[in-house]
């Protein structure tokens, strides 16, 4: 667990974009293990809406950018090893809250959502409640899921928080901090749909991000599908009183 979450904050200070508690060490301790990090004082993030939206948005576009300077350099002599990333995935998996979410690499950007976030969480459902319910919509959306994504062109890999809403943000005198992430390259518009859950952020953030990347054909329609795993996650830590909630969702998503 702590692995995953050590990798993510790690991979997102690299980007110098978000910033992050610094994490030191992981230590075992009484048959478990404890993350050792950097202290921050944080008490404050509304002030620090657009700075956030701004930093998640740089974020987002750093693996891009690392693709475009090193197609630049490509020609260059001892240009070194490319640290771009061209995969869907991550090289751990990762959790969200206790629950690991699938990271296997994968070149296609839906093939990995389904497989890797979707089924991870569907089997997960179906092991512990044994619900057939929830087998049968997922057939059924499996083969509506190029809808979702038609016209949208070719996805390029983003470092994402993977977890991203308002439990995981705060800020301290220097400005916004995102901690607990459950990083893996994937679909910027996936981050964003988690914002909106769990209390959501203040408008300005998106005002920030969309002025950094402006909002793609069908972004609203994608963000029902990506909130899905978050759907499907709350009814994994918390039990079936989140079926109907959870089906109701595939349910429109299929209308």
């Amino acid at each position: 667990m702590f692995d995953g979450e050590n990798a993510g904050l790690r991979a997102i200070m690299a980007t110098e974009t978000a910033r992050v508690p610094k994490p030191y060490k992981l230590v075992d301790y009484k048959g478990g293990a404890v993350l050792v990090m950097e202290y921050m004082d944080m008490d404050r993030v509304g002030q620090y809406a657009s700075t956030l939206g701004e930093s998640i948005a740089r974020m987002h576009l750093h693996n891009k950018y690392l693709k475009i300077k090193e197609e630049k350099e490509v020609n260059r002599v001892g240009c070194g090893e490319s640290r771009y990333v061209d995969k869907f995935g991550f090289d751990m998996p990762t959790c969200c809250g206790y629950v690991p979410t699938g990271n296997e690499w994968c070149e296609d950007w839906m093939t990995f959502f389904a497989r890797q976030k979707l089924q991870h969480q569907i089997d997960a459902i179906e092991k512990t409640y044994g619900d057939r319910d929830v087998i049968e919509l997922w057939s059924h959306l499996q083969r509506k899921l190029p809808e979702f994504f038609k016209n949208l062109g070719a996805v390029t890999p983003a470092l994402l928080h993977g977890d991203l809403t308002k439990i995981n943000v705060s800020g301290d005198s220097e400005g916004p901090v995102v901690f607990d992430p459950a990083a893996f390259y994937g679909h910027s518009e996936y981050d964003l749909a988690s914002v909106d859950m769990f209390g959501g952020f203040d408008p300005l953030f998106f005002t920030a991000y969309h002025n950094v990347i402006p909002k793609a054909t069908g972004f609203d329609h994608r963000a029902r599908l990506y909130q899905l795993f978050n759907q499907f996650n709350i009814w994994n830590h918390f039990g079936s009183a989140y079926k109907e909630q959870v089906l109701g969702a595939m349910k429109d998503l299929l209308q």
